[in-house]
């Protein structure tokens, strides 16, 4: 039976000179071999829509590749399975992860409710704590926010104590005082799935309606309260004209049968999650007097080791339904290497999300023999009347662009 990661080991490889921890996870389609998925689409130049296709060195072979979850969409899912662990905890010490909260149930946008720091896109460093209160002050302008203004790579304390994942996943603080000159923070973790062997695909669409209304029955406008109308005398007025609309703008008439490019068969799919051990290293924690101690450094280092490792393990649990029809499967084990340092032979272990939940509890209860901030208490910050102003205008002009343009 495989061993599972200690926390011994964890603590002997960040002290020591090994170089990762990696995961190889080979993964199908859960519809089975020659079952066709779809990989997400982006914007290349003016065109949108396209696959993130390349050709890729696998083995002895140059091999067509396509990116089925790249290194952010990662990165967001693992944040995420933390966030899970932390909401189904029954108390704090269930799941010891600081996180802040921005909270607009009270606002004029209550829908929004609450945002967590493990869902905003520069972590602690985003403009939406930025722009928030905590206590009727601004969120920089607070103890916290302060101590961010003096964070480094060589001073990673108040990050460590109050946004440990910025320390994982990356960070970069443009939006605060120093704007572009703002700390960074590089990605300690990084996964990515990659389909191999790809062959492209076709995607038909269609809609047949029942009450069979034809084009030519039209036209139809939209009228300023979003709803449409035959009656040109009631339409909204965009740019000084009255726009005419197929029924199948508002969702009316038969669509006919098409063919467009889309959708691909793969031979296999590959995810790979690194863990640097070497970028953990490079972070500091003093505590006293601006200078570090290494059996402090490598104490926080542990606990962000093991954090990273809990939130793979987290997340690879939640499964692989990466989006509407791409759904994988492994179909080899998730086990992790350690990768020894100048050559060294790796080692392998296993690791449960239960057993990675405690590996983590146990490194957090380590940071008792310190003096290392850990910050446990609820920080909940109330978004600023113009922050939640803007949100409430941003959704009226949507809204209104989709009924006025007539989008679907």
């Amino acid at each position: 039976m495989m061993t599972a990661i200690t926390l011994g080991v964890l603590k002997s490889a960040v002290a020591g000179n090994a170089a990762a921890f990696r995961r190889v996870v080979e993964l199908q389609p859960a519809g089975g071999n020659g079952d066709k998925i779809f990989p997400p689409t982006y914007m290349s130049g003016d065109v949108a829509g396209v696959y993130a296709n390349e050709k890729r060195r696998v083995g002895d072979e140059i091999v067509d590749c396509v990116l089925l979850d790249s290194v952010q969409s990662q990165a967001n899912r693992m944040e995420l399975a933390l966030l899970d662990a932390w909401r189904n905890r029954q108390k704090p010490e269930d799941f010891p992860l600081p996180i802040i909260i921005v909270d607009f149930k009270e606002s004029i946008v209550p829908d929004v409710g609450q945002i967590t720091s493990l869902e905003l896109p520069h972590r602690i460093a985003d403009a939406i704590l930025r722009d928030s209160l905590f206590e009727n002050t601004p969120f920089r302008e607070t103890q916290i926010g302060l101590q961010l203004n003096q964070i480094s790579p060589r001073n990673a304390t108040p990050l460590f104590a109050y946004c440990p994942t910025a320390l994982l996943f990356g960070m970069w603080d443009s939006a605060g005082p120093r704007g572009g000159m703002g700390a960074k923070f590089a990605r300690a973790i990084v996964s990515e799935i990659t389909g191999v062997g790809v062959v492209q695909g076709v995607r038909t669409s269609s809609r047949i309606d029942p009450l069979q209304i034809y084009k030519e029955s039209g036209p139809v406008y939209r009228m300023p309260n979003g709803d449409w109308t035959l009656d040109a005398d009631k339409a909204a007025v965009v740019a000084k004209k009255k726009k005419e609309l197929r029924p199948s703008e508002v969702n009316h008439g038969n669509i006919p049968p098409t063919v467009t490019s889309g959708g691909v068969t793969i031979e296999k799919a590959i995810q790979t999650t690194v863990l640097s051990l070497p970028a953990l290293r490079r972070q500091y924690f003093p505590v006293e007097n601006d200078k570090s101690i290494k059996e402090t450094d490598d104490c926080a280092r542990t606990v962000l080791a093991a954090l990273a490792l809990c939130a793979a393990t987290l997340a690879t649990e939640q499964g692989y339904d990466l989006r509407s029809r791409c759904q994988l499967i492994p179909i080899t084990s998730t086990t992790w290497e350690l990768l020894g340092g100048h050559g060294e032979a790796s080692t392998t272990y296993s690791l449960s999300a239960r057993e990675s939940i405690e590996l983590f509890k146990e490194a957090v209860e380590e940071i008792k023999t310190t003096k290392l901030p850990w910050s446990l208490d609820e920080i909940t910050l109330q978004p600023r009347q113009e922050l939640a102003k803007l949100v409430k205008n941003s959704h009226e002009l949507a809204a209104k662009t989709v009924s006025v343009e007539g989008g679907n």
